[in-house]
């Protein structure tokens, strides 16, 4: 097994895992989403006047749709759609005549969920320094050969990788820096619970670091219930399937980096 995924099992398993990794992913619960007053108030507008049309269109333009349906999407991105069909548009409006202002606007303000917020929490650690280096960008980046981490988001890394490192797998990077003159990247995932997307997540993961003919030294950056010690998928494929790759924690990453 890669002795930096033995090292993060043994880290999950025997240390004060969750309390470290907790400097890493503040997951709290945002306060209530902001909502613009005047959006708001023509929502009120249409609400009690019951003009359908303008009550959609109004909550289309705030950042949470205060109900679940398959055609809310369809209609944000495409306007014109709302006035071909007006069916639609009275059955999703009489769903929200239903639940009243004073729900509508509870649901419109919902905080975000807390796995939507995990993305940028790798980052914003990174720029914390925690790494001994922070981050910069580009032009810095390859200024000279010493060691550095990239600060771009992951459609900048991504097409920096592909240029330079003969990166071609069609998914985002989350990490991209150079560490005693090699070249590292890899994804950041923090894995809250088996099955669905969690599955889907770690397949991306797994897929970066099994790209052929990349010049740089793949890594994903796991954390969660992966190294819960057990028979589950994860732990499975982590110490048998993929036990020579590059899968390790963020809390072991930086010690990976310094010895390359």
């Amino acid at each position: 097994m890669n002795p930096w995924t033995s090292l993060s099992i043994e880290y999950a398993n025997q240390k004060s895992y969750l309390d470290d990794l907790f400097a890493v992913y503040p997951t709290i619960p945002d306060g209530i989403r902001e909502i613009d007053e005047t959006v708001w108030n023509k929502v009120e507008d249409a609400f009690n006047q019951k003009k359908n049309k303008e009550l959609l269109q109004a909550l289309l333009k705030l950042d949470l749709f205060p109900i679940k349906d398959s055609y809310i999407a369809y209609l944000k991105r495409d306007k014109s759609s709302i006035e071909r069909n007006p069916r639609t548009v009275n059955r999703i409006c009489g769903r929200l005549y239903e639940l009243g202002l004073d729900k509508l606007y509870e649901c419109c303000s919902e905080p975000k969920e807390t796995n939507r917020q995990i993305g940028p929490m790798f980052r914003n650690w990174l720029r914390k320094k925690t790494l001994g280096i922070s981050p910069v960008p580009l032009e810095q980046f390859l200024a000279d050969k010493k060691d550095a981490i990239f600060d771009g988001n992951d459609q900048s890394m991504m097409e920096f990788a592909r240029r330079e490192l003969n990166y071609h797998h069609d998914k985002g990077l989350d990490f991209v820096g150079r560490f005693n003159g090699k070249y590292v990247i890899g994804e950041a995932k923090f894995l809250t619970d088996f099955g669905g997307h969690q599955n889907a997540q770690f397949s991306d993961a797994i897929s970066t670091i099994t790209t052929r003919g990349v010049k740089a030294v793949a890594v994903a950056i796991l954390d969660g219930v992966l190294y819960i010690n057990g028979r589950n998928k994860m732990f499975k494929a982590v110490t048998e399937t993929y036990s020579q790759y590059n899968i390790m924690s963020v809390l072991v990453l930086r010690n990976f980096l310094y010895q390359l």
